[in-house]
């Protein structure tokens, strides 16, 4: 379990390595050479990729190598086009003057991360257990946070120290461990296959008719991904208006806030296996409410420095507990054989309800203030933690298989 727990992380982590150079680092970086706050806001759109990544994820279910392994046959040339895509930045040492190609490159560099993933979540949806899925996926959120922290934070520090050049050629060589873990993967032979294009593309419908699925996805991810999402992307504007400066904005939105969700990731894996998923996202939804009524006095206008840090690390670390049971329970409904898919389907659906939360949560701030916003967030958490116990309640076994044999188990050799 170890060998696995290892290879899913150094995945997890290189995968989100860019993620966070392009979101935080680049944006700051692009700010800082005077790039509009118009443009920067397109940069965002790159990210719009992800919740697609279902639209072909059912590619990498059907096809794949039996010899080199299924997923490892995907893997290996993804991880070695994210290294080359970030190395491809490298003669844009002024990327606000050559803004298209590094928008472009970044494009490309994100649709290479959500096929990533697609391949990555397969190979662990195969091979943890039920008891083992909550470590498993507290890895998985756990780096998504230290990918932002790295990609984000120190790069962006070995930027205004050294340059272009040796940033990007740092999220290179970091990008580049995963290259090697993939390399050195062996992969435990799939047993059922996927017989067809027709077969895995109708994966992403069959998936809603196992017992309590078209509950938890439309009833329980809607309720607590809206209600998390209205609130945080209030966060960067009510700190604006709160008079913080862009670089304060970055830094703890960007790198501070980040820490306690890794370890918030970590700590809720461990407990997901050991107490349950009721139990975890009961603990996730309290605080996740607790923390957003906490921002109150942000959204109000009121931002000292240490109590809105504070407000904001614990918003971070119960919104991180949530996601790691919401991202459970979908691994618990997604199939051998069509795990890519089926995963991918159901985690596509709580992303796209937090786009259109942020949306709308803006949009409706402008209109009746922040305040009315971050508590009607309060409410819908709080309805989906109701819903979510419901579920796990008439649904207490997981509705899927075990893992992989152990004797098949997947890991690097050595």
């Amino acid at each position: 379990m170890k060998g696995r727990l290892g290879t899913l992380t150094a995945l997890y982590v290189t995968q989100y390595l860019g993620i966070g150079f392009i979101t935080v680092g680049l944006t700051a970086i692009l700010r800082d050479g005077g790039t509009s706050l118009d443009t920067l806001a397109l940069l965002q759109f790159v990210g719009l990729v992800w919740p697609l990544k279902f639209l072909w994820a059912p590619l990498l279910d059907r096809y794949g190598s039996r010899r080199h392994g299924h997923y490892r046959s995907w893997l290996l040339p993804l991880q070695a086009g994210l290294v080359l895509s970030l190395l491809a930045l490298l003669p844009f040492a002024d990327p606000t003057r050559q803004l298209g190609p590094v928008v472009a490159i970044c494009a490309a560099y994100v649709f290479l991360s959500a096929t990533q993933d697609i391949a990555v979540d397969a190979v662990a949806v195969r091979v943890l257990s039920e008891g083992t899925r909550g470590a498993g996926n507290g890895i998985q959120v756990a780096a998504s946070y230290l990918g932002n922290l790295l990609g984000g934070g120190a790069c962006v520090l070995v930027y205004d120290r050294y340059g272009w050049v040796p940033a990007i050629g740092l999220l290179a060589a970091l990008t580049a461990v995963g290259l090697v873990v993939v390399w050195r993967l062996r992969e435990p032979e799939r047993v059922a296959r996927v017989a067809g294009a027709g077969q895995a593309y109708r994966a992403l419908l069959s998936v809603f008719g196992q017992p309590g699925c078209r509950w938890w996805t439309f009833g329980v991810v809607p309720l607590v991904y809206t209600g998390a999402g209205a609130a945080y992307a209030l966060v960067t504007p009510a700190l604006v208006d709160s008079g913080w400066s862009l670089a304060r904005i970055g830094v703890v939105t960007g790198v501070v806030i980040s820490a306690p969700a890794i370890v918030a990731g970590l700590l809720a894996g461990v407990g997901v296996d050991r107490f349950g998923r009721g139990r975890l996202l009961v603990v996730g939804g309290a605080a996740l409410a607790v923390s957003t009524a906490l921002l109150l006095p942000l959204m109000n206008g009121r931002a000292p420095l240490g109590t809105t840090v504070a407000a904001l690390c614990c918003f971070m670390a119960a919104y991180t507990v949530a996601n790691v049971v919401l991202y459970v329970v979908n691994m618990d409904y997604s199939r051998p054989e069509t795990g890519g898919t089926d995963f991918t389907v159901l985690s596509s659906f709580g992303l796209i309800c937090s786009f259109v939360a942020a949306s709308i949560g803006l949009a409706a701030a402008d209109r009746v203030g922040y305040p009315a916003v971050a508590v009607a967030s309060v409410v819908l958490v709080a309805l989906g933690v109701v819903v979510g116990l419901g579920h796990q309640r008439r649904f207490r076994v997981a509705p899927t298989r075990t893992a992989e044999p152990a004797a098949q188990s997947v890991g690097v050799p050595g």
